[in-house]
C-alpha cells in the first residue's frame, strides 16, 4: 500500500489519509506518462498538421485552377483548329483562283509552303493539349505565310494583265441565294431521251424572271433564238445570250425568259443581261450556262463553269478543283454555230 498524508496549514481542520494500493499506483503513473507523451506528441505533431491542411487546401485550389486552365486551353485548341480549317479553305480559294487566270499554282512560290518543326509531344494529358494547341498554331503560322506568298502573286499578275481579269468569268450570274444546282457539267442522264450524253454547262434551277448577270466584262455576240433551220441543237437553248469575254472566254446563257441586251452591246461585270426562263427544251425554270475556253488550236471547248465561280462555295471544292486541273476536256459537245463563234 502507498500511503498520502495531507496537512493543512489550519490545524483545526485535521490531517486526510490517502490509501493506494500497489496496483492503483501503477495505473495513475501509466496515465500520467500516457498523458505527458500525448501532450508532447501533439506539440510536435500539431504544426505539420497545420502545414498539412493548408497545403492541402492550395494544392486543391491548384488542381482546380489547372481544370480551369484546361477546359480554357482546350477550347481555345478549337478555336485555332476552327482558323485553321478556314485558312485551309482560303488555300483552296487562292488555289482556285490560279486556276481561273489560267496560271500554274505548283510553280507558285508559296506552293510548297513552309514547314515548321513540331515538338514531341509528352505523356502529360495537358502537356499534350499544349503540344497539339502549339501545333495547331504552327500549322496556322504555315498556312497564312503561303497565303501571303499566293496573294502577292496574284496581285501581281492583276495588276500586270488587268485586262484578262476582267474578262475572265469569275462571278456566278445569278446571286448565291437565288438558285439550285440541279445539273452538273460532265455526263449526265438527260431529262428527254433518258440516256447518258455529255452536258456541256451546268443548268441553275430559279424562279422565273430572276436576273442574270454578266461574270465578267465582255461583248454580246448573239442575242435572241437560235434559227431552227440552221441548228437544231442551238435552237433547243431557246432564248439565248451569248458573251465574248476578251480572248479566251465565250459565256453562254440559255433558256432565258426576257433578254435585255441586244448583239454588238458592250457589258460590264455585274449587269443584268437577262431573265431565267423555261425557253426551249427545258422542263422546268432555270439557266442553262456554259464557259467555253479556248485552247491550243483556238477552239472554245467546253468547261466547268464551277471552277470560274469564285463568288460562291460549291459543296465538292477539293475534288473540283482537282477535275478542273486534270479532266480531258470534253469530245461529244456541240461546236460554236457561225453566228456565235465567228
Amino acid at each position: 500500500m502507498l500511503e498520502i498524508q495531507v496537512h493543512p496549514s489550519e490545524i483545526r481542520w485535521g490531517v486526510r489519509y490517502f490509501f493506494f494500493s500497489r496496483r492503483a499506483v501503477i495505473l495513475w503513473v501509466t496515465a500520467i506518462v500516457v498523458m505527458f507523451a500525448f501532450v508532447v506528441t501533439n506539440l510536435v505533431i500539431a504544426p505539420k498538421v497545420f502545414r498539412y491542411v493548408a497545403n492541402r487546401r492550395e494544392y486543391l485550389a491548384l488542381v482546380g485552377e489547372r481544370v480551369r486552365q484546361g477546359e480554357r486551353l482546350h477550347s481555345l485548341t478549337e478555336e485555332l483548329k476552327a482558323i485553321e480549317a478556314k485558312t485551309e479553305e482560303l488555300h483552296l480559294i487562292m488555289s482556285r483562283v490560279f486556276l481561273t487566270y489560267g496560271l500554274e499554282s505548283d510553280q507558285s512560290i508559296g506552293q510548297g509552303g513552309y514547314p515548321f518543326e513540331a515538338q514531341e509531344a509528352s505523356d502529360s494529358i495537358y502537356s499534350a493539349a499544349i503540344h497539339q494547341a502549339r501545333t495547331v498554331e504552327a500549322s496556322i503560322d504555315e498556312q497564312l505565310a503561303v497565303l501571303g506568298t499566293f496573294i502577292g502573286e496574284i496581285q501581281s499578275f492583276e495588276e500586270a494583265h488587268s485586262d484578262q481579269v476582267t474578262t475572265t468569268p469569275s462571278l456566278c450570274p445569278l446571286n448565291s441565294g437565288d438558285f439550285v444546282l440541279t445539273s452538273p457539267f460532265g455526263t449526265r442522264r438527260s431529262p428527254f431521251t433518258k440516256n447518258l450524253d455529255e452536258h456541256p454547262g451546268i443548268d441553275l434551277a430559279a424562279t422565273t424572271g430572276t436576273a442574270i448577270r454578266a461574270p465578267a466584262d465582255g461583248t454580246v455576240v448573239f442575242s435572241g433564238r437560235y434559227p431552227i433551220k440552221q441548228s437544231v441543237s442551238w435552237w433547243r437553248y431557246g432564248n439565248l445570250v451569248a458573251l465574248r469575254n476578251g480572248d479566251r472566254f465565250i459565256t453562254l446563257y440559255g433558256h432565258c425568259s426576257e433578254i435585255k441586251v441586244r448583239t454588238g452591246q458592250k457589258v460590264k461585270q455585274g449587269d443584268v443581261i437577262a431573265t431565267v426562263g423555261n425557253t426551249g427544251w427545258s422542263t422546268n425554270p432555270h439557266l442553262h450556262y456554259e464557259v467555253r475556253r479556248k485552247n491550243d488550236e483556238g477552239q472554245f471547248i467546253p468547261v466547268d463553269p464551277r471552277v470560274y465561280i469564285l463568288d460562291h462555295r460549291w459543296r465538292d471544292e477539293e475534288q473540283l478543283l482537282v477535275r478542273g486541273r486534270r479532266a480531258p476536256d470534253l469530245k461529244d459537245f456541240e461546236p460554236l454555230p457561225r453566228l456565235i463563234g465567228r
